[in-house]
This record gives C-alpha cells, structure tokens and sequence, in this order.
C-alpha cells in the first residue's frame, strides 16, 4: 500500500532525530575514548610505560651505618669514618683496560693490583659496580673526581667504614668486621639481603659478631627505573634505613689501656671483674694485633707475620686459653675439705717435701718441706703435701663441685668467641673421655691444680670474685643498649659457710701480706686498698726422677715454651672487697715473680681510678716503678662529646 505524503514526512522526521540522536551517543564515546587516549598518552605515560616494561623499576638497598660501640665512660672504641672509595661498572666504562690505565696514574695501584681488578671486572655482571679500591686519600679521591669525564664508568663515592680509635687495646674482645664470603654466607639459613651488597662488611669474631644483629641496622630502600640493560634511569623514591644500636660496654677504656700496656710483649692475659656487678672491667690479651688491618683487608705478609708468631696474637687467651690453674686452684680444694667436713679449720698436716701413695712419690714444690701447716698456711706457704691429703679424704668428686660451683669447668655467657668452658674433672668425666677409671694419683694432681685441671683467665678471675664476697657473681660485657640500661644482676648466695670462706679470704691475705706469704713482695702498701691473693704455677713438661735427683733444672735455662705457666689471682680491697684480677702468662715462670706484680700494678690502677700513686708501692720498688710508668704508652681517657639516640 502506497503511504500518503503525510506518513513520508512524518518517517522521515522520526529517522533524522534517531540518527542525531545516535550521531551525538557516538561523537560523546569516542570523545571520552580520546580524553582517555590523550590522558594515557600523554599526562600518565611515564607511569604506564614503566608499567609496560614490568621490571624496569627495581628496588635498590642502601647500606645501613654501623651501630657504635663506647666504652662505660662514652669513649668510642668502635666507630665509624669517611670512607673514600671508588667503583667501576664494565657496561658504563667501554675499555675497560684503557680506564683502568688512566686510574693508574691517578691512584696507587700495582701491575698485579691491576691484573686482579681486571679479572673481578670481567667476571662480574657488566652492570655490577665493582670497588677500585677502600680508604682512597683525599688526594686520590679528588683526583678521581676531577678527572671523572675522562673516566667513564667509574664513580667516586663517600661512604662510612668501620674503625678502631684505640687500636689493639680492644682487638680480641671487640673482635672485627670483614667483607662478607661466600662461606660466611653459607653459613646462614636465610641471610639478611644486605649482606649480598658489594664490599659489605659484617662482624668476624669478638662482640663485633656476637651482637652482630643488633650493631648493623636495617637498610634502607631505593626506588629506581632502569632501562633492559639494567642502567638507573632515575630516582622514584627513597626510605633511609635505621642506623645500628649504640652498644655501652661495661669495659673502662683507661683501665684495659692499661692492663694491654702492662702485659706489653709477654705472651699473657688478664682480666678485672668488679666483684659488686659483675661488670668485666677490662678483659686484656697479649700481644695484641691491630684490627683495623683486617677491615682494611689485611696483607698476606702482615697476616702471614700474625699466624707464625709464636706468642699467637691472633688468640684470645682471655676465654679462648684455657690452662692448669696450678695453685690458683688450692682454694677450691680448701673450700671442698672445709664444707664436706673432711677437715676443719685447725686440721693439719705435715710436710716433708713430698706424699708417697702406691708406690709413687708426689713432691711438694719445697724439696725440704713445710713441716706442720694449718689451713691458712697452706695458702700462705701454697703446701702441695696439704692438698694431697685433703684431696685424699674429700674424694675428687667434691671438689669437681665446689670448681663448678665456684665458676671452674662452666661456660660464662658472654658476647665473646669461642669462651671456652675448661675441665672441672671428677670420675665420670675419665670414664666418658678415656674410658678408664680414675685412681687416687689423678686427685693428688688435680687438688693442685695440675693434670686434668684446666680453666681459662675469666674463670679464674670469676673464681675469685666469689671467693671475695660469697656470691655468684656472674661476669657481664653489655652495660646499655641504645641508653637503655641492661638489667642489674642479682647474685645469689653460694651457700658456703661464712667461717669457711673466711679461712680461704685469710690465706689470700696471708700469702701478699704475712713475712712467709709466697707473693709479699708483690703486696700493696696502702692499707685502705689491702690485697689478698693467690700465685700458681704450672708445669707444662713431666719432671723426672732424675732430674729431681740432680735438681730440677730452672724455667730461665729452658727453651720459652717449655717454661712453667705464670699464674696470680687476687682481689681487695680485703675489708670490702671491689675488683678481682686474674693474670696468666705462658711459659712465664714463677707465679708470684712474674704474674704477681703485674695483677698487683692493674688492680692498683683500677683501684686508684688512674696511674696508681707511688706511696701504694712498698719502698724499694717505686723508683722502678715510676720508670715503667714513664715508658708506658698510656692515654687520658676522656668522654667523646657523642649524643646518645635511641630508637624507641
């Protein structure tokens, strides 16, 4: 049916206004498609291109600063300094040799020094930085920057490093830092993604490793574009990272200087206990070695010289020596007899130079003997023939105990490395370890602290502390932890009886101040810091028959290192007793020749609080004395003006 003109005209109309309308949905779509277009490509197109490429943007660490570590006045004996080094990137340098050419003329650098940087260079990542060198002069180092366009791909940077103001004063209790190995890192289960940093060094050994966790912070983050070569492109973000824990050790810097000084080139130890706390002093070992050598990356001539040395430097003779504590040890043995019951305080024995029991001869250190000797001249006189027969009647199993109970034959927990526990023997300890009975010879032996008997300086310096106040004191290195103070020590009573552990405190005093004590010359005069103590001395060589028949032949005429360890321990003042000392020296002949005037002089100056006063001294010595005072390196300490931080 043919429609009327009306209806054309009226369809017509209806199709235009559906068209604008469509026209005007579709112009609105694509104009919002092109907004969006333009608001992509042009406004947000760093975003989305880095998006597009997925892993160009990479997550960057930034080396945390190393915690301090101050000694318990605020002196810094662990720090940190500027650092100049420089770093080279293969894919940034192009000729690599030619660079490495033109350094050569700007820094020190050997043909081998040069064969080596090349070779690291050429096995690395192209884009991964590789250390020209540590600790560049300012010389060197502004050379570098100067000459920078002429060396493409090699960076001068700033960085903190590690240092040790006092040098080898604090090298075997603070230990090292060294760059990272991958045996260390073998050695981790999930290490902390820092330590993968180039050149990062982390604690080897001493409290540098022990609170290691604590010392080396949290790294910070950088945020960075970088192109498919792995080239940084830019900056997006960056979170600093958290600075490591301020460590205060309960160690005086002016004291161990001291001690570190006095023990000079013997091959010794000593350490200092503060009876009252349990705060170590100063804890010495010797010789020292310098421990900036090794965060510096030691030499293998320097390091070689460090091994062969027969004093052993490297060891610290302190917790990792352990030795017969000869007649150190006789206290032990006292307390044992006097507490089981076997003996009393007027028990005595008589000596006529030597104890025969089964056939065998034990000598006492007096050929001719002591004759009649009471508990407190058995200290006084250091009688061997009273121990053996109050070993005889207490048994060996109560004085392993009371070694334990007094801090022999346990492990101290300290931040140290390899604090060694030493060797309280009883007879199940022989029949573990050689599977073979214990017989009476091996308490005569142990009684005076010889044979299976081993203890190390600390121990014997805890030893004495307990034996001065009765307590168990527990010896400790950390003081603070970021200005917070570590908690105080309560020491418990050992439980000994009072009249017991006065007849050992009186022999102490008898052997410094009585005219027969074996360590009188070593006395201190000045009443108000009165010193008791104990030498010891302990054979490191089998002396036989025929030789005691003919005379023992003296320590000066045998080779050094088959010469009797040197051994003195003491405390004071004797009223109210402050600070033990032990000392140790190997091979170093007579206790209360040698270690006894040394432990006397650290004492007196950790009495004193500085020199000690040459009116402490008895007469005829001080004029020696002042001397060795005068050719003493010794330093004034005095508090770094450092503010403390904290990161509650």
């Amino acid at each position: 049916m043919r429609k009327s003109p009306k209806n054309v005209i009226d369809s017509a109309r209806m199709i235009t206004r559906r068209g604008i309308i469509l026209g005007i949905a579709q112009a609105a779509v694509i104009g919002t498609l092109a907004w969006r277009l333009r608001s992509m490509q042009i406004e947000q197109a760093d975003e989305y291109r880095l998006l597009a490429d997925g892993n160009s943007i990479k997550i960057r660490l930034l080396r945390p600063v190393r915690g301090l570590i101050h000694d318990r006045n605020g002196i810094v004996i662990a720090g940190n300094e500027q650092n100049y080094r420089a770093t080279i990137t293969r894919e940034l340098a192009g000729d690599v040799d030619q660079v490495v050419g033109k350094l050569r003329h700007l820094v020190h650098m050997s043909d081998e020094e040069a064969k080596e940087l090349l070779e690291t260079i050429k096995k690395r990542s192209a884009i991964t930085p590789v250390s020209i060198g540590d600790h560049l002069s300012w010389e060197e180092f502004s050379s570098i920057a100067v000459n920078a366009p002429a060396l493409p791909g090699v960076q001068p940077e700033s960085v903190l490093s590690r240092v040790y103001p006092r040098a080898g004063d604090f090298a075997h209790v603070l230990g090292y830092v060294g760059r990272v190995s991958d045996y260390d890192l073998s050695k981790m289960e999930d290490p902390d993604p820092v330590l993968m940093l180039p050149e990062f060094q982390f604690g080897k050994v001493g409290v540098e490793n022990k609170l290691e966790p604590i010392l080396r912070g949290k790294a910070g983050t950088r945020k960075v574009e970088v192109n498919a070569a792995g080239r940084e492109m830019r900056e997006l973000s960056r979170q600093e990272g958290q600075q490591g824990a301020t460590v205060r050790m309960t160690l005086d810097a002016g004291l161990q200087n001291y001690a570190t000084q006095r023990l000079g080139e013997e091959s010794a130890a000593a350490v200092v206990i503060d009876v009252t706390n349990g705060d170590i002093m100063a804890i010495a070992s010797s010789p020292v070695f310098d421990p900036n050598l090794f965060v510096r990356g030691i030499s293998s001539a320097d390091y070689r010289a460090l091994m062969d040395h027969d004093h052993r430097p490297l060891a610290d003779k302190t917790v990792q020596g352990v030795y017969p504590p000869g007649s150190t040890f006789k206290m032990i043995t006292l307390l044992a007899g006097l507490e089981a019951g076997a003996i009393n305080g007027g028990s005595s024995f008589f000596c006529n130079g030597a104890l025969e029991v089964g056939g065998r001869k034990f000598h006492c250190w007096s050929r001719g003997g002591h004759g009649y000797v009471n508990p407190i001249e058995s200290l006084q006189k250091s009688c061997d023939v009273y121990y053996y027969e109050t070993a005889r009647a207490v048994g060996i199993d109560r004085i392993a105990e009371m070694a334990r109970r007094l801090g022999v034959g346990v492990e101290h927990d300290l931040p140290m490395s390899a604090v060694a526990t030493g060797i309280a023997p009883d007879k199940a300890w022989k029949m573990e370890r050689f599977e073979k009975p214990w017989v009476i010879g091996d308490s005569l032996n142990a009684s005076i602290g010889q044979g299976f008997v081993l203890a190390s300086p600390l121990q014997l310096a805890v030893m004495t502390a307990r034996v001065a106040t009765g307590l168990e004191v527990k010896p400790r290195l950390v003081r603070a932890i970021d200005g917070v103070a570590e908690p105080a020590p309560e020491f418990s009573d050992l439980g000994l009886h009072p009249a017991n552990l006065r007849i050992a405190q009186q022999g102490m005093d008898a052997v410094m101040n009585s005219a027969a004590g074996t360590a009188r010359k070593a006395r201190i005069v000045t009443e108000e810091w009165r010193m008791a103590g104990k030498t010891g001395t302990s054979q490191v060589r089998n002396i036989t028959a025929a030789e005691r028949a003919r005379g023992v032949i003296r320590n000066d005429q045998l080779p050094w290192n088959r010469r009797d360890h040197a051994l003195f321990v003491c405390f004071a003042p004797y009223k109210n007793p402050k600070y033990a000392v032990s000392v140790v020296v190997e091979h170093g002949g007579g206790g209360g020749s040698v270690a006894a005037p040394i432990a006397r002089d650290i004492l007196l100056y950790a009495l004193a609080g500085g020199v000690p006063p040459l009116d402490a001294y008895p007469d005829g010595q001080r004029g020696g004395i002042e001397e060795m005072h005068r050719n003493m390196r010794l330093f004034a300490p005095v508090a770094e003006n450092t503010t403390s931080r904290t990161r509650a």
